[in-house]
């Protein structure tokens, strides 16, 4: 993690991030076209959730797209820059 961020602004941005998506669709989104797939709060917006992102994992992001989902959740679709790869942030952090 970046050590320029106040320890307690990285707690908050990762109050915004329930959880991965881990489904078959979610992994071949990050393989071919390089998308984080992502559970997150309802309240958060795409600027807070492109914060949240590029802190918590140290990459650049490019885009964020949103929906709500039947759980009540907000899903947000995070496009990474082509220099990180998110299959490889999707393996790491569901180990």
């Amino acid at each position: 993690m970046s050590s320029s961020v106040d320890p307690r602004r990285l707690e908050e941005l990762s109050r915004i991030i329930v959880r991965f998506v881990t489904t078959e669709k979610a992994y071949m989104l990050a393989e071919k076209y390089n998308y984080l797939t992502l559970k997150v709060v309802r309240s958060a917006n795409k600027k807070q959730i492109k914060e949240a992102v590029e802190k918590l994992f140290n990459v650049k992001v490019i885009k964020v797209n949103t929906l709500i989902d039947r759980d009540g959740y907000k899903k947000a679709y995070v496009r990474l820059a082509p220099e990180y790869r998110a299959l490889d942030i999707l393996e790491s952090a569901t180990r």
